[in-house]
């Protein structure tokens, strides 16, 4: 055999294996980064969850507030002024 055909079959057989050696490992990979965005997905899905609900209780809180203050506005003031003029004991 000379060289010319021996270069010929390594490439008419070398280059289809190496083809689908590569095709079966980009394959692989795109299967691998698929499970990890829908991995990544739901642990954001779950956090904008947490975060809803945190942000739901702290604007319960500040509308309980807001009706403390409004509420007792008048009250809470004079109140806070007669602690400023109560002597120290």
């Amino acid at each position: 055999m000379d060289f010319n055909m021996i270069a010929f079959f390594s490439i008419v057989v070398g280059l289809p294996v190496v083809g689908g050696i590569g095709s079966g490992m980009f394959n692989r990979w795109l299967k691998h980064k698929e499970a990890m965005t829908s991995a990544l997905n739901a642990q954001t899905a779950e956090k904008a969850a947490q975060y809803a609900a945190h942000v739901e209780r702290l604007e319960e809180r500040v509308r309980v507030l807001e009706r403390i203050v409004t509420d007792r506005g008048l009250g809470l003031s004079e109140e806070i002024e007669r602690l400023r003029d109560a002597p120290l004991n």
